[in-house]
């Protein structure tokens, strides 16, 4: 897809998001709508993957490390073709494929997550396996900025550098908001660049919402110089929906009818 084209799909994308959240009563939308369109470029412009085939050996692998942000990656694993928009609005729902976060029993994904922090040294772990076996197999990792406060993830970040594992690209979303907050004011992660970089990172710092930016900073990856790469996406929290932009309390909150309505209203497609 081209940049007009992705930018339709990151649109779609947060329609579903709050039409999900909304029909589950349940949810974390804020972070969904922060990661948008990094999602819609990954999946739509950057990722090698088949829907048809997932169990094919030479797809790149996701693992969403910030796994409450699950609608943002279902919708995208739909719109795909992994399994049916319909079964968006099963989010959360007794016996549905589509939990709270995310499970192995939905297609598309790779890795059950939820408890943050763990998710980057499962794919350090892939990708060190990846680079022993001779596979060009590129590994993406989706971390908050908040759960960076989490020490596993340093550890992580440690390893994927003195391996020199350039076949891993994380990306985080810089919203600067988690539950309890403002990052800074739980506990700050700044400067991250400059701690990044230290790690033995090649850090690209961008407008997480600019599909230009995006783009060029995806086609910087991979490297061939034993650095792994991070994404330092800044993002506003809610993104796309006036009312919850800039708020903690959209993590683990559903629009009601009201909010609903007024949401879509704002994300619908001004050429439909």
């Amino acid at each position: 897809m081209d940049i007009p084209e992705l930018e339709k799909m990151a649109r779609q994308i947060r329609r579903d998001i709050v039409e999900m959240t909304h029909a589950a009563g349940s949810g974390h939308p804020g972070g969904s709508l922060s990661a948008t369109d990094f999602v819609a470029a990954l999946y739509f412009s950057k990722l090698r993957h088949d829907p048809k085939d997932i169990c094919w050996a030479g797809r790149d692998r996701v693992v969403f490390s910030k796994g409450h942000v699950a609608p943002v990656l279902y919708s995208a694993l739909a719109r795909s073709g992994y399994f049916p928009p319909e079964d968006l609005t099963d989010l959360r729902k007794l016996k549905s494929h589509l939990q709270g976060h995310p499970c192995t029993c939905t297609p598309g994904v790779e890795v059950g997550t939820g408890s943050l922090g763990q998710g980057l040294s499962v794919v350090v772990g892939m990708a060190l396996a990846a680079k022993l076996d001779g596979l060009d197999t590129l590994f993406y990792c989706i971390n908050g900025d908040g759960e960076l406060q989490e020490g596993q993830i340093w550890e992580a970040l440690m390893a994927a550098g003195h391996y020199k594992l350039d076949n891993v690209c994380t990306f985080v979303d810089y919203n600067n908001l988690q539950i309890d907050g403002w990052v800074e004011d739980v506990m700050g992660v700044a400067p991250l660049a400059d701690k990044l970089r230290s790690f033995r990172w090649h850090v690209i710092e961008i407008d997480g919402h600019d599909m230009g930016q995006i783009l060029d900073a995806l086609a910087q990856f991979p490297r061939d110089d034993g650095k792994p790469t991070a994404i330092v996406g800044t993002t506003i929290k809610g993104k796309g929906v006036s009312f919850m932009e800039n708020e903690a309390g959209w993590h683990g909150r559903a629009p009601n009818d009201e909010e609903y309505e007024q949401a879509m209203r704002e994300l619908a497609d001004p050429e439909e």
